[in-house]
């Protein structure tokens, strides 16, 4: 039990137990994610893992399948040289996204997360709005976030207090620090705010310097990094599926590749927290179902012209309600059809048996 308890494995997980699954299997923690297989450990070494027929079977949705960061119930067999899946634990935190394009489905990220570190770049690539969004999806999901600004050489120290300003007026109680991967003091600060047997991720675009800092980390060249594009200041995707790591200090990472689209199902807490101030601004408006877009009595709208509510914040909240909202309902639906179709295979499958 010691190395789960160092993979993460504490009272909540041993709260959530399966009393018959755990008399029947072992736990183990997944570490990555392939096509058809996953990789596990118990806290040794890394093992091969498939899912049972039985736990394909009953699984319905993309949702109950296993994700990094997932505790799992798990048969081991040769040695420990490779592993069948049975089920997985209720998770303490998800981290998801919709899928990239027109297709309204969800993505899986990690589970389990304790701390999330979302980056940004100092340079041309910084973007507050994007970062409400990264903010979005980390608050819905119950994860602590940590914003960390990348490439802090690259521009003057009154510059970064500037842009620091405004990350603090969009998250007052959330740190916000910068850092730079070419200067140690910078990744020792990084380092010291990770503790052992808790799991972290890193969040951000591609080039934003999220692989490089995790070499940084472990002290070596473990990942491959690429250079960013000179001409357009976007990087390009490096990191391709999510690992989860164990360092030395004994805190887990997970590094995740770059997402250009941050699209959401349905995350009001997620936005409500986010964009606190809005939601409290709403509470004094004159009419309890004011859509915040022409009544007058609105405080919204009111706040936006005293210049107390920046305007490109507002749209941005009203955007992300909006899509927020119709991706739900448009998933619902998804997921009803789903279901019915999943129920008629599983009802032909019988039939021909029988």
């Amino acid at each position: 039990m010691d190395d789960l308890k160092s993979l993460g494995y504490n009272d909540w997980f041993k709260s959530q137990v399966d009393d018959e699954m755990i008399a029947a299997h072992d736990v183990a923690r997944v570490v990555s994610v392939h096509k058809d297989s996953y990789t596990v450990t118990k806290g040794e070494k890394e093992i091969f893992a498939e899912l049972s027929g039985n736990f394909l079977y009953r699984t319905e949705l993309a949702y109950d399948l296993p994700t990094t960061g997932d505790w799992v119930y798990a048969d081991f067999f040769d040695n420990d040289s490779h592993a069948i899946i049975y089920g997985v634990f209720p998770r303490k935190t998800l981290l998801q996204r919709k899928t990239a394009g027109k297709e309204v489905n969800f993505q899986l990220i990690a589970a389990n997360i304790d701390v999330a570190f979302i980056i940004q770049s100092l340079n041309e690539n910084f973007n507050l709005r994007r970062l409400e969004r990264y903010l979005v999806m980390v608050n819905e999901s119950g994860i602590e976030p940590i914003i960390l600004l990348s490439k802090c050489d690259l521009i003057s120290k009154e510059e970064i207090d500037k842009i620091k300003k405004k990350v603090l007026s969009i998250a007052p109680y959330t740190l916000a620090m910068e850092f730079s991967n070419l200067n140690p003091d910078n990744i020792d600060s990084v380092i010291g705010l990770l503790k052992k047997e808790c799991s972290y991720c890193l969040l951000g675009s591609s080039g934003v310097g999220k692989t490089t800092l995790l070499n940084r980390i472990i002290g070596i060249e473990k990942y491959e990094t690429q250079p960013v594009s000179k001409i357009q200041s976007k990087g390009r995707h490096t990191t391709t599926t999510r690992q989860l790591v164990c360092l030395e200090s004994g805190a887990m990472i997970i590094d995740t590749p770059g997402m250009r689209e941050l699209g959401s199902l349905s995350v009001d807490e997620g936005i409500d927290e986010t964009f606190s101030e809005i939601v409290e601004l709403s509470q004094s408006c004159k009419f309890s179902n004011c859509s915040h877009t022409h009544e007058k009595g609105c405080a919204i709208l009111t706040a936006i012209e005293a210049g107390d509510l920046s305007e490109q914040r507002y749209q941005n909240y009203m955007k992300m309600k909006k899509e927020s909202e119709f991706n739900q309902m448009s998933y619902l639906e998804k997921r009803q059809k789903d279901k019915s179709f999943s129920k008629m295979i599983k009802s032909v499958m019988k039939n021909k048996k029988r």
